[in-house]
C-alpha cells in the first residue's frame, strides 16, 4: 500500500496545478486520473480544441473578408476539415504531454485509472488502496442536457462531438446561448454552416452585462448566425443523417420544428463526482448538488477537499487553478487565499467579449452609487487598422470613491485586455490610477485608458 500527503482525484487545470503547487511545497503527491491524457476536459475536450478550431476559422475568415483590401489577393483557401482536426489534436498532444512532463519534472506520481474513496484517508484505484493524509477531489464537471434531447455524440452532440464531427454539417442547430454555443457555433458558421442558436430566456450569454449581450448579439447576427429567443426545446429526433429539433415559444406556447445535420447541446454543465463514493461518506452537498465546502475548501469529512466545477462558482478553468494553488498552500498548513470579486470570464468568439467584477444590473440592485466610463474601438488606431473597430471597453466605477468594481469588453483581444483591469482591481485601484498610466501607441489597450480616462473628465479619442 503507497501512501502520500495527498491525492489529487481529477488531473483538468484544478488537479494538476494543485499537485504541482503540493509538490513544489514538499508533500508527496500523486494524481488520479482515468483518461489515457491528463489535462482533464480542458485540455482534452474543451477550452484549447475549441480554441484551436477557432483560431483557424478566424484564420479562414480574414482570408475570405479582409485579405484583398490588404492587398494580398488570390483564391481564398479551400477547407480541409481533416487537416483541421488533425491540427487541433497536435494543439492538443502538446499541451497534454507537457503537464505530463510537469509531473515528472515535480516527482509527482500519476496513477492511472479512475478512483473511489472508500474511507477518509484513503483513495481506491483498480484493485489499489492507496492512503493519503489528505484527499482532494477535483474531478470537473460534465455536460447537462435537456428532458427529450437524447446525446449521441455523432448527430446530437455535446461539446465534445462538436469537436470531432465527420464532416462540416450543411445545418447547425446550437441548443443554449451561452459561451460554449456561441464559440462553436461561430466556428461552423465561419465553415460555412446555417448556424440557428435556440435560447430558453431573452438575452444570449445570461448573467452578462445587458449592453454587451445586445451588442454581441448584434455582432454574431451580421456574421450568419440566427437566433431564437424565449424558445423552450421539446425534443430531438436523430436518424444516421439528420436531426429534427422541436421546440416551443415561450410569448405564445406555439410549437415549431429546426432541420439540422447536426444539433449542439450546449445547455451548461453539471459537477462530475461520478463513482467516489461520497454519498457513503457523509459528504455534504449543496442544494444544487454541488460538494459544499468552507473557507478553506475542506469538506464536512475531515481530511477531504473539493476545488473547481464540483463546487460554487463559476466553471472556469482559472478559478479551479486559483482554487487548486490555494487549497495546496491550506494542506500545507500556510494560508490560501482566491479572491472571488476578481475572477474574469471571457469568450473567444471574434470579437472576444471579456468581463471582471459587477455590471451595472448587479450595483443597481444593491443601491451602490456608481459612474460609467466607456470607450468605442472605432476611436482606436490600432483596432481600425485591422478591421477591429467594432466594440467598446466600459468600466464601472464607485461614483464617490472612483474605486474600479467591473469592467466589460468586447473587441479584440478583450480576453487579454480584461487583465489590467484585474490587476487594477486586485490592488483596490481607482479609474484615475489607470487613466494616468502611460499606455504604448498603437494599441489596443489604449482602449482600456480611455475608458478609464472617460469616468473622469473625458475620453481624448471620442
Amino acid at each position: 500500500m503507497s501512501s502520500y500527503d495527498v491525492i489529487i482525484i481529477g488531473s483538468g487545470p484544478g488537479g494538476y496545478v494543485s499537485a504541482i503547487r503540493c509538490a513544489q511545497l514538499g508533500l508527496k503527491t500523486a494524481c488520479v486520473e482515468g483518461r489515457e491524457t491528463l489535462g482533464g476536459t480542458c485540455l482534452n475536450v474543451g477550452c484549447i480544441p475549441s480554441k484551436a478550431l477557432l483560431h483557424a476559422t478566424h484564420m479562414l475568415h480574414e482570408a475570405e473578408h479582409n485579405f484583398a483590401d490588404m492587398g494580398l489577393k488570390g483564391k481564398s483557401p479551400s477547407v480541409d476539415w481533416n487537416q483541421m482536426l488533425a491540427y487541433k489534436q497536435n494543439t492538443i498532444d502538446t499541451n497534454t504531454k507537457g503537464i505530463e512532463f510537469l509531473f515528472k519534472k515535480n516527482k509527482i506520481d500519476w496513477i492511472k485509472g479512475w478512483a473511489t474513496i472508500p474511507e477518509a484517508g484513503k483513495v481506491k484505484v483498480g484493485d489499489d488502496i492507496h492512503e493519503a493524509k489528505n484527499i482532494i477531489i477535483a474531478t470537473g464537471s460534465a455536460p447537462a442536457s435537456l428532458p427529450g434531447v437524447e446525446v449521441d455524440e455523432k448527430i446530437v452532440v455535446t461539446s465534445t462531438g462538436a469537436l470531432t464531427l465527420n464532416k462540416v454539417p450543411k445545418k447547425l442547430v446550437v441548443i443554449g446561448a451561452g459561451v460554449i454555443g456561441l464559440e462553436l457555433g461561430s466556428v461552423y458558421a465561419r465553415l460555412g454552416s446555417e448556424v440557428t442558436v435556440v435560447e430558453y430566456l431573452d438575452a444570449i450569454t445570461p448573467g452578462m452585462d445587458s449592453e454587451v449581450q445586445k451588442n454581441f448579439m448584434r455582432l454574431l447576427k451580421k456574421q450568419g448566425i440566427d437566433f431564437v429567443m424565449g424558445a423552450a426545446v421539446q425534443s430531438t429526433e436523430a436518424s444516421k443523417t439528420k436531426a429534427k429539433v422541436t421546440y416551443k415559444l415561450r410569448k405564445d406556447d406555439s410549437e415549431h420544428t429546426l432541420d439540422a445535420d447536426a444539433v449542439l447541446v450546449a445547455t451548461g454543465r453539471k459537477p462530475y463526482y461520478d463513482g467516489l463514493g461520497i454519498d457513503a461518506l457523509g459528504v455534504e452537498m449543496t442544494q444544487r448538488g454541488q460538494i459544499a465546502v468552507n473557507d478553506h475548501w475542506q469538506t464536512s469529512v475531515k481530511g477531504i477537499y473539493a476545488i473547481g466545477d464540483v463546487i460554487e462558482g463559476p466553471m472556469l478553468a482559472h478559478k479551479a487553478e486559483d482554487e487548486g494553488m490555494a487549497v495546496a498552500e491550506v494542506v500545507a498548513g500556510k494560508h490560501g487565499h482566491v479572491n472571488y470579486g476578481v475572477i474574469p470570464g471571457v469568450i473567444y468568439t471574434h470579437p472576444e467579449v471579456a468581463n471582471v467584477g459587477a455590471t451595472e444590473e448587479q450595483l443597481k440592485e444593491v443601491g451602490r452609487a456608481y459612474k460609467v466610463g466607456k470607450f468605442s474601438f472605432m476611436g482606436n488606431a490600432r483596432a481600425k487598422a485591422v478591421f477591429a473597430g467594432e466594440g467598446f471597453v466600459k468600466i464601472l466605477a464607485d461614483k464617490d470613491t472612483d474605486r474600479i468594481l467591473g469592467a466589460h469588453i468586447i473587441g479584440p483581444a478583450a480576453g487579454d485586455l480584461i487583465h489590467e483591469v484585474c490587476v487594477a482591481m486586485e490592488f483596490g485601484a481607482s479609474a484615475e490610477d489607470l487613466a494616468m498610466t502611460c499606455h504604448a501607441h498603437p494599441t489596443y489597450s489604449e482602449a482600456v485608458r480611455e475608458a478609464a480616462l472617460a469616468c473622469g473628465d473625458g475620453a481624448i479619442h471620442m
